[in-house]
């Protein structure tokens, strides 16, 4: 009796002592992270958070911890960097240890650590390479993708002559068009723009989008352990994305039927042709899972991004008619009236790059950046972020950052342009994100910017409901995302 029970007070101690050292570890730890609010168990600071303007409330903090410090969306520790100067030297300066993905609740939901965006270590690394030369492979960066792109603008400007000036809300005029470019390259055709199927998947990633930067988005980051399992607007956000993951399995499951591996058509058939080749590698990450989820990846970014920001130029476009006039202007020296906008048109049209600059800046479609993660321990400035920390590079805070834009709450061109009406890049544009995980479809995206809002504006001019002065462009909710007001617009043949 005797002994058993002096083993058990030797088991006690011998806890008490393991959590002791924990505990230290853990302050250890803690002592050498940045600085920030105290957080209380479980809760993190979520009291002292609005969940509504998360960004504006990581941005108080910034103002009383300084321009990188430590805060606890709940149960998760995340370090905050703000500014070019931050983001730039962890991000490329400190490219490798900086380089893992963090979370993303509700996309995480489904990915689970596949496909190219929201993956790490070898599966990131293998997804990114492949995706980045297979597109490169079906015409992205050259002239083949060019002509797609000339060829969908058409579409939509004779949609927009249909409409013969009435006022529309123009997100699925621009998403339908956007996404039918990306489509043309994963699934090797377009879609018609009265395609029901084709209308409900914009829908479902415009929502699933939109409640990323809501109420309760941004609770679900702090507590999706248990949100998860709770009824609410997550549950339609998991609805949204598993109806994409479906469409997408569809597909995959139509090329395979057809494929022929000697003659791939689209990104699908060509990693349906790579999954035979490493079939018989016993590490291989070119499997089924990673075929969908990668392939969704590239329809959602290349659809919601690249329309929203259009969406967001338009409204801006309308604020601002001296703008709008001096593009219309450049439009018309430089191209004309009787052939299509080229890429090329792009070096001789200064004023016009200044403008769709300014709107990526002024849009700061992803404010808070995709959330990133150490890969190893890390020494930043005097702090030590143990391996597996989250960081968050607050492109925001780089886009809007007043040491490189004169004044960056206004919308201005001239924020890139110099004293001689000449375009003039900004080491603090980086709406596409910097270093390792930089988001690779930056050079479709400029030129799709560029050729479909010089082609919308060589057909048309355009008008608001609403006189210039009462046009309201703050955006609609900021958190995750960027989204920007509600509004309709008149396309007017010019």
């Amino acid at each position: 009796m005797l002994a058993s029970g002096m083993l058990l007070v030797v088991v006690l101690a011998c806890l008490a002592v393991l959590v002791l050292m924990s505990v230290w570890r853990q302050r250890k730890l803690l002592g050498k992270l940045p600085p920030g609010p105290t957080p209380l168990p479980f809760l993190g600071n979520y009291l002292q958070l609005n969940k509504e303007q998360m960004y504006n409330s990581l941005m108080k903090l910034r103002d009383r911890f300084g321009p990188v410090f430590t805060v606890h969306l709940g149960p998760r520790r995340v370090v905050v960097l703000c500014g070019q100067d931050a983001v730039k030297e962890a991000l490329v300066d400190q490219a490798e240890e900086f380089s893992g993905r963090g979370e993303q609740a509700t996309f995480d939901w489904l990915f689970q650590g596949y496909g190219v965006v929201f993956s790490n270590g070898e599966c990131a690394k293998q997804m990114r390479r492949f995706s980045i030369t297979t597109l490169r492979d079906f015409g992205v960066g050259k002239r083949g993708i060019e002509e797609r792109i000339q060829e969908e603008a058409g579409f939509l400007i004779q949609a927009l002559q249909d409409t013969r000036g009435t006022f529309i809300d123009p997100t699925f005029y621009l998403s339908r068009t956007v996404s039918n470019v990306i489509s043309s390259i994963v699934f090797g055709d377009r879609f018609d723009y009265e395609d029901k199927e084709f209308l409900s998947l914009l829908r479902m990633m415009l929502s699933s989008f939109q409640f990323t930067a809501t109420f309760t988005g941004q609770l679900f980051e702090m507590f999706h352990s248990i949100m998860k399992h709770l009824p609410g607007p997550q549950q339609q956000a998991f609805k949204e994305l598993k109806g994409l993951e479906d469409f997408i399995t569809k597909k995959v499951e139509q090329n395979q039927r057809t494929l022929d591996p000697n003659s791939p058509r689209d990104f699908i058939d060509s990693f349906l042709i790579r999954m035979l080749e490493e079939k018989e590698n016993p590490n291989m990450e070119f499997h089924m899972k990673n075929l969908v989820l990668t392939t969704l990846n590239l329809f959602f970014a290349g659809t919601e991004t690249v329309s929203t920001t259009l969406r967001y130029g338009f409204l801006m476009l309308m604020k601002h008619p001296d703008v709008g006039a001096k593009v219309h202007e450049e439009i018309d020296r430089v191209i004309g009236k009787n052939r299509q906008p080229k890429f090329e048109d792009r070096a001789n049209m200064p004023y016009t790059e200044a403008v769709i600059h300014e709107i990526q800046r002024f849009a700061d479609l992803i404010p808070m950046g995709l959330a990133r993660r150490v890969t190893k321990d890390t020494k930043f400035r005097e702090f030590l972020l143990p391996k597996g920390t989250e960081v968050f590079p607050m492109l925001g805070t780089v886009l809007k950052d007043p040491k490189f834009f004169s004044n960056p709450r206004d919308f201005n061109p001239h924020h890139f342009l110099d004293d001689n009406g000449r375009f003039k890049k900004n080491d603090a544009f980086v709406p596409f994100s910097l270093g390792k995980r930089y988001c690779f479809g930056e050079g479709l995206a400029k030129m799709e910017l560029f050729l479909f809002l010089t082609t919308i504006m060589q057909n048309f001019r355009f008008k608001s409901a609403q006189a210039a002065q009462d046009i309201d462009v703050s955006p609609k909710i900021v958190g995750f995302t960027t989204i920007p007001p509600t509004y309709t617009i008149s396309f007017l043949p010019r």
